[in-house]
């Protein structure tokens, strides 16, 4: 995300590709909430262009609506409700239009959108994509048509995804699906089922067919990719015991990074998101090892308080957490270092608060995304825990909290100011057609003049100012 200070992830966009030749019908498809609804979408668009879909930026000429949702807050549920208010508006000027709820929201409101509010022709879970073209059949039928069905298994990791809406440089590619933390606040675990890790020889594949397409950098995804583990390879006869086995066929995200790195030495590596009581030295070393594995590491904390942690289920405490901090700038001394954050958890006091605050002084963040407590259903929060911070008190900490990640981002930002740092053009820059806009790989947003450069180069600036969020230069030749 370009707009690093802010107190919601929530956004949408509709995702287009060119035609495939011979497809008739039309999808709309928009996307909501984290990088991995995205990523799924990219999946979707794949499935449903064997079916006979092309992707369209026009509502009213779609056949086939579908809105990917998410769940992690009420607000985000709430943008989806509009949207899908929106779209039977339009199904009523055109009746053979159909609509379809996908991802998180599907998974954890199930049939009701079918049963009681009959806004939607289709619900699909995130794990039953595959089960699409029957799902069709059943709507193209006239019957409503419904698939939640949680995998134990499933990664599409055969699915070769479509690049949606995108710049052509940069990618994501999923490692991981699903969550084992089980944090007391969040709905992920029950709306995308256990973890699992996707075979790292089709992880290799897609990233060198990224390459071959020109993209230059890739994002490696998942809940939680430090905990990413894959056993396989290997013959019996070689090895005494099933445990030698297992240790030596197991593949774990610090063995992946280097894979990767070292599969596509030209293209710039980052990965997300990152659970600290999982994150391991070895990763750290990794990317001290690879110049190509950006310095940087999203590493949400959620709270400053280890008695929130607790309550909140986080495998870690304050102190581990400030241990790890302490580990990856002795290790990787210029890596950024972002943070997710929750303010108003049930039970949270004034000195709760006050220990978040000091966590954020004692780190000082690049950036971060920051909300207020919103509770779930079906969380072990909603269920345990009453919602007693006042709202006021919510959204006075808040602001605090995002008042003190400004000041930290600009002073951030401010260390960069007379530096020469490699930047990958990604796309023009919002505010001029003059200039170019791209990031710096501790992901900190980097504007210059255009001059003769293009999308997809990887340009030396000079930093000559900045704002909290943004670095300001001019270009002096090619990385």
């Amino acid at each position: 995300m370009e707009e690093k200070i802010i107190d919601e992830k929530i956004q949408g966009d509709a995702l287009v590709i060119e035609g495939k030749q011979g497809n008739s019908r039309k999808l709309y498809i928009e996307s909501y909430g984290c990088q991995m609804n995205f990523s799924d979408s990219e999946i979707v668009a794949s499935i449903l262009a064997g079916e006979g879909f092309n992707t369209t930026a026009n509502l009213e000429d779609a056949d086939l609506v579908l809105v990917n949702t998410c769940s992690i807050r009420d607000k985000a549920e709430q943008t989806v409700r509009k949207r899908l208010e929106k779209y039977n508006a339009v199904k009523k000027i055109n009746p053979k239009m159909k609509v379809g709820v996908l991802g998180c929201m599907a998974e954890r409101l199930k049939s009701k959108f079918l049963e009681e509010e009959k806004i939607v022709d289709m619900v699909v879970g995130p794990d039953a994509y595959k089960d699409l073209p029957n799902l069709l059949e059943e709507v193209d039928a006239g019957r409503d048509a419904v698939n939640v069905i949680l995998s134990k298994d499933e990664t599409y990791g055969d699915i070769s995804p479509v690049r949606l809406g995108g710049n052509g440089v940069t990618a994501f590619v999923s490692i991981t699906r699903g969550c084992d933390n089980m944090c007391t606040f969040c709905v992920v675990p029950f709306t995308r089922g256990r973890e699992r890790s996707r075979d790292p020889q089709s992880i290799i594949k897609e990233v060198n067919d990224l390459a071959l397409q020109g993209y230059k950098e890739i994002t490696l995804l998942g809940q939680n990719v430090d905990s990413y583990l894959w056993y396989g390879g290997g013959l019996k006869k070689d090895f005494k015991n099933a445990s030698e086995i297992q240790k030596a066929t197991a593949t774990n995200f610090a063995d992946l990074l280097e894979m990767v790195a070292e599969a596509q030495p030209r293209m710039r590596i980052r990965f997300s998101t990152s659970n600290p009581q999982d994150m391991t030295e070895d990763v750290l070393h990794s990317m001290a090892k690879y110049k190509n594995i950006c310095n940087y590491i999203h590493l949400p904390v959620q709270s400053g308080s280890s008695r929130i942690l607790k309550e909140m289920n986080r495998q870690h405490t304050r102190e581990e957490y400030m241990a790890l901090v302490d580990k990856i700038r002795e290790i990787i001394p210029d890596c950024a270092i972002s943070q997710d954050m929750i303010t108003g958890f049930p039970t949270e006091t004034e000195e709760d608060h006050k220990e978040t605050l000091s966590l954020m002084e004692y780190v000082k963040y690049d950036f971060g995304f920051m909300f207020m407590y919103s509770e779930r259903p079906g969380t072990m929060a909603a269920r345990k825990l009453e919602d007693d911070v006042p709202l006021e008190v919510k959204k006075r900490r808040l602001t605090e909290i995002v008042d003190l990640q400004q000041r930290h981002s600009a002073y951030r930002t401010k260390q960069f100011v007379g530096k020469t740092v490699e930047v990958l053009i990604e796309k023009e820059s919002k505010k001029s057609d003059l200039e170019w806009s791209g990031r710096t790989e501790q992901n900190t947003v980097a504007v210059f003049p255009k001059e003769n450069y293009k999308v997809g180069d990887f340009v030396l600036v000079k930093i000559e100012d900045c704002t909290t969020a943004t670095l300001l230069g001019k270009a002096v030749g090619y990385a």
